[in-house]
């Protein structure tokens, strides 16, 4: 059954305003669980109002009352029964209008990096960390995350319940730590905040290959972040690959939100301004004397492609050395993908195809759309259609992004077509 169009602007509204809901709530009850449990009571509330009373001018704010009202409600049933909500009670009156607004716009924002430290303590495992990171801030089901772990759901959803009873039992603060413990767990925040960038900028699931709210929220983040630890180079590197990678935000789709491949993309209309930020993080990065690390190699393969006047001048060489790097430094199946798609930009398709054929017994690739998908585009250029075609089909299947999939089966459709 189609939704209805109030009911797809409220899942819109959702996926916008629910990391902030739940970062702001999660800061007065202490509980990250009880806190995404009165963001989704507010949600269901929305659903029952919106559709008959219409969605209110400032529906985060909307949703920011309602979760808090809830919360009192909860406190008054249980009769102020437990210490832990007789002292969230005392600590919350109702705001004004005045006051949510500014919540909204100012301190809520700081409230994101504090829940990203605190997601990210080492209480948790890696994987506990990163389905966390997915459901709370990105906005991910537990169906999609169990997608991208290519776990049953089942078992993300016992890892999540069980991370945010850890978090409680443990007591975890909610605060941006200093010195050595700030220090400790910088690793596991920066890849919390490139999760949301690479969410943003093409998505797991849903009606939107890109999400650029999501994307903006990780660069202000990693801006925030940066001014915390001026003199830890990967914080600069990760700053630097999310300005360059912004800077093409605009041109990713055409008018009717359609993907558009790198190499098609109009170059005179990525943001310039963003690009000269990211060059200026990456030299930040490199003066601190220290040899670049992953998110730094990214951000300098970005910047080949951002300093390129065209496609056709494009650097792939260069590329292909970094990747090279990236691949020693922090190696991964991802990694040699990439490496693979410039080595045949840089010597020829022959020779990206032979890295690809390797890594399609990959466990870690097998259901990840983007292998087919490369494998279809080498075996195009080599003029080998019919199984070029039967790759871009396989790739569109495993994929959960629609505007993927139509892009993915239009390219199997052309197959046909295109000359030898």
């Amino acid at each position: 059954m189609s939704l209805s169009p109030t009911h797809r602007t409220i899942n819109t509204i959702w996926r916008i305003e629910s990391a902030k809901l739940i970062a702001g709530l999660t800061r007065m009850v202490r509980d990250v669980g009880i806190a995404e449990d009165l963001a989704q009571d507010a949600l269901v509330i929305a659903l029952e109002r919106w559709p008959e009373g219409g969605i209110p001018d400032n529906p985060g704010a909307w949703l920011m009352t309602t979760a808090k009202r809830r919360a009192i409600d909860n406190i008054r049933r249980a009769k102020l029964r437990d210490q832990k909500y007789i002292e969230i009670a005392h600590s919350m009156d109702l705001y004004t209008e005045d006051d949510i607004n500014q919540v909204l716009d100012g301190e809520i924002s700081d409230d994101l990096l504090r829940l990203i430290f605190m997601t990210c303590h080492p209480v948790l495992s890696q994987d506990a960390r990163v389905a966390l990171t997915l459901r709370l801030l990105c906005g991910l089901s537990t169906e999609e995350i169990a997608r991208s772990f290519l776990a049953a759901e089942s078992t993300i959803a016992q890892r999540i319940v069980r991370a945010k009873r850890t978090l409680n039992a443990e007591k975890v603060p909610f605060e941006i730590p200093a010195g050595e413990e700030l220090k400790d767990r910088l690793s596991a925040v920066l890849e919390v905040i490139y999760l949301l960038f690479n969410e943003g900028y093409s998505a797991t699931s849903g009606a939107q290959w890109i999400r650029p709210l999501l994307c903006q929220e990780a660069l202000r983040l990693g801006r925030v972040l940066a001014e915390i630890a001026p003199q830890e180079s990967e914080v600069h590197g990760l700053v630097a690959l999310m300005e360059i990678q912004s800077s093409r935000l605009k041109t990713r789709v055409n008018s009717k939100g359609e993907p558009v491949l790198l190499m098609d993309q109009n170059r005179a209309q990525w943001d310039h301004l963003l690009i000269r930020r990211g060059l200026a993080a990456l030299e930040r990065s490199r003066k601190l004397g220290r040899p670049l690390g992953p998110y730094s190699l990214q951000a300098a393969i970005s910047a080949c492609h951002a300093q390129a006047p065209s496609a056709d001048e494009t650097d792939w060489i260069r590329i292909s050395a970094l990747y090279e790097a990236l691949s020693r430094v922090s190696p991964s199946p991802i990694v040699e993908l990439n490496r693979a798609v410039a080595i045949s930009m840089a010597f020829g398709p022959a020779y990206g195809l032979q890295i690809i054929d390797e890594l399609n017994a990959e466990p870690a690739l097998q259901g990840y759309h983007l292998l087919p998908s490369v494998r279809g585009d080498f075996l195009l250029k080599l003029g080998r259609q019919d199984e070029a075609c039967m790759e871009f089909k396989r790739a569109a299947a495993m994929t959960r992004n629609e505007r993927e999939q139509a892009f993915l089966l239009k390219r199997a459709a052309e197959c046909k077509t295109e000359p030898l």
